[in-house]
């Protein structure tokens, strides 16, 4: 690979009460362009990342970048979206840009606006992400689907009930210690593993509330350039790898247990990578649901297939286990605004590589991998992050 993060920003995610899709989106961009210490003169394009789905009636947002500044005006902008995945999926086009030579820099934001939607219709617009023709039907919207998905792994693997809420309670521990997390709360093993009212079964089980990811607002944003400018800048992390895998978009025509595309892209970006998971240092991966992050375990092969419990039980992706998991806390304690989601796991994982991830910090970490998916592991993004010196 050719492209280097060389700056970024990362908005508190949560319920921004006082901010739009328009304000987040130029926080972020103002944050990102005085960490790169750069003028908005000097980027040369710039890719916002924004799923939207009906949470914002302001559809076209591509030029609302152009509001952090003057300076902007003119600069070629695109909206890109790929459901969950929305954000990684605009960094690709960013790093397109740069390995084309088309550019120098490049600014890219990630930025959704959910809260100030009502209930159902969250539900409704994430239910967007699946496959409406077979899915639109199943109890709960999307929160229904990966309770289909569990119950189903659960039917061939036996309940992994304890698996996760030990899932859930690892993150939400974790997001204690990230002042950007939504929820900073360690809720505790026990209160994850037991129904009850403040931890409901949701769409009918086997899922409850506290194995669910949090409708969030939020927006990160992050520069890109070449390897021979990052050399001169004050801090540069490359990728290493960079692999992006669709998959069939029907659950139907998958086993959906097998996470085949998620497989793939792991695959794919650890062999241009030259390494193997064994060589990483951590893991940021798409938790939207703890199964999610259950079956991850599986498609990245740090466990057997059908034994990705173990994985928690025995302490492997803790913060001091063989392989950390999510030690921004994930999608379940940081919150998963859509769009910002891809960017910020990006921009956690290179201030992890640079040993500035303050509280989050994981000890030596040099080596990080990312995974971001959108949908039920249909759009699968996976990037190999390491210091460029």
């Amino acid at each position: 690979m050719t492209a280097c993060i060389v700056g970024w920003s990362h908005t508190p995610f949560g319920k921004h009460e006082n901010d739009d899709v328009e304000s987040l989106i130029i926080e972020a961009a103002k944050g990102a362009l005085i960490d790169a210490g750069l003028e908005a003169t000097e980027i040369d394009e710039i890719f916002v990342g924004h799923c939207n789905a009906g949470f914002s009636r302001q559809e076209f947002t591509a030029s609302l970048a152009l509001q952090a500044s003057e300076d902007f005006r003119y600069t070629p902008a695109t909206r890109v979206e790929n459901a969950c995945a929305t954000g990684s999926a605009a960094i690709h086009q960013g790093i397109r840009t740069i390995e084309a030579k088309r550019g120098r820099f490049v600014l890219v934001v990630g930025v959704e606006k959910m809260t100030s939607t009502k209930g159902a219709a969250i539900g409704e617009n994430l239910l967007r992400a699946s496959y409406v023709k077979e899915e639109a039907d199943i109890e709960g919207g999307f929160a229904g689907v990966f309770c289909t998905i569990a119950d189903n792994y659960f039917q061939r693997h036996g309940d992994q009930s304890d698996a996760l809420a030990k899932i859930a309670a690892k993150n939400h521990k974790a997001g204690v210690r990230n002042p950007l997390a939504q929820i900073q709360k360690d809720l505790g093993y026990d209160f994850c593993r037991d129904v009850s009212d403040k931890n409901p079964l949701i769409a009918g089980g086997p899922l409850k509330r506290t194995d669910c990811s949090l409708v969030s607002d939020g927006a990160a944003a992050l520069v890109l350039t070449d390897v021979e400018t990052a050399l001169h800048m004050p801090k540069a992390v490359i990728f290493r790898a960079a692999a992006h895998v669709n998959d069939f978009l029907p659950m139907s025509r998958r086993d959906i247990l097998m996470f085949d595309g998620c497989e793939k892209a792991w695959g794919q970006a650890l062999g241009d990578a030259r390494l193997t998971l064994d060589d990483l240092d951590f893991v940021e991966t798409h938790d939207c649901f703890t199964i999610a992050e259950l079956l991850e375990y599986e498609a990245m092969g740090l466990a057997k297939r059908g034994d990705g419990a173990r994985a928690i039980h025995e302490g492997w992706t803790e913060m001091d286990g063989k392989l950390p998991v999510n030690p921004s806390g994930g999608l379940k304690s940081k919150g998963h605004p859509i769009g910002a989601t891809g960017v910020s796991m990006h921009v956690l994982s290179a201030q992890q590589v640079t040993g500035t991830a303050g509280g989050i910090q994981v000890e030596g970490a040099k080596l990080g991998g990312v995974f971001n998916m959108g949908g039920t592991a249909v759009a699968n993004f996976c990037s190999i992050l390491e210091p460029l010196r």
